[in-house]
């Protein structure tokens, strides 16, 4: 597939002419046109239609750029990728970690660790699972934290920790009174929760079924950090856990948990065919360390796990 038909697919997406991603391409828009319908003969799809002279994405094209993104972030960090292996006498640390545990898990780990050895250096990227696990798969880093479970034929796994399910909400709400709360006491709330199809979904989903009942959100997004800031707007209630919000600015706001207990299981995903590097292994040992601490401090909110 020539890359060059495929920005020039991307840019008439995102500028929305063939003028407009023709003068960024430097090109003339014929030979934009020409790119585009080059690529479509490649994919067999029809990725616009063309009306009065617009060009107008159809539902495969739609489709198709969703997964042309990825490919083309893929290729723009080839710069950063060279720049790393131009750098490589640094000892350096790649974490990526889905963006529900970033600022609650990684942040306080990372800083500790960075402490106690000022001369690595440390990058921390966040991914949704399915990317994380395309990432990771190509070899670009060397931890990967996420929520569990991970079914990739590369890729094995190690569960660090089980953590309860509680719903978050205003200190004035009603529901706040109470010092844990069931499905039943959600029904007829207004609920936020993730879009279908993503694991955090699925496990609320699940909690509401196994009590005969069926969830009904109000508001739907694909993030667990903008659910828990419409909560803070008093715009709803969500269900979420504790350490996905221990980076969050909690004034306000309260946490209860669920009953029967819901436990989320998370841990670390690794490459089948690489060894733990030093620095790697390290880092886990700092992160279970803190996550040790969490569990005391905690109670029975968050239960470690050992073992691979």
């Amino acid at each position: 597939m020539n890359i060059k038909g495929l920005r020039a697919f991307s840019l008439v997406v995102t500028t929305g002419s063939l003028a407009a991603a023709a003068r960024e391409l430097c090109l003339s828009q014929p030979a934009v046109s020409r790119l585009i319908s080059v690529l479509e003969g490649e994919l067999k799809l029809i990725l616009f239609s063309r009306n009065r002279r617009r060009l107008v994405l159809t539902e495969q094209g739609e489709l198709f750029y969703r997964e042309a993104r990825r490919i083309l972030e893929g290729f723009d960090e080839i710069p950063q990728i060279v720049a790393e292996i131009k750098h490589q006498e640094q000892r350096q640390l790649r974490i990526v970690a889905m963006p529900r545990l970033a600022a609650g898990l990684v942040a306080p780990v990372i800083a500790r660790f960075c402490q106690r050895h000022p001369t690595v250096r440390c990058s921390v990227d966040t991914h949704s699972r399915r990317d994380m696990e395309k990432w990771l798969a190509s070899k670009r880093y060397d931890i990967a934290i996420a929520t569990l479970p991970v079914t990739h034929s590369a890729i094995v796994t190690e569960t660090l920790y089980h953590i309860r399910a509680e719903v978050l909400l205003p200190e004035t709400h009603s529901l706040a009174a109470q010092e844990q709360l069931c499905a039943a006491d959600l029904v007829g709330e207004r609920l936020v929760g993730l879009l279908p199809g993503l694991l955090l979904r699925q496990q609320v989903d699940d909690i509401f079924n196994a009590a005969g009942l069926e969830a009904q959100y109000q508001i739907e997004t694909a993030s667990s950090m903008v659910a828990c800031q419409i909560v803070r707007s008093h715009g709803g209630i969500t269900i979420i856990d504790r350490l996905a919000v221990q980076g969050m600015d909690l004034r306000g706001l309260t946490l209860r948990p669920l009953e029967p207990a819901r436990f989320m299981p998370f841990g670390l995903l690794y490459l089948k065919e690489n060894e733990t590097s030093v620095l790697a292994s390290q880092f886990i040992e700092q992160l279970k360390g803190y996550l040790a601490e969490l569990e005391q401090a905690w109670g029975g909110s968050l239960m470690l796990k050992q073992g691979r």
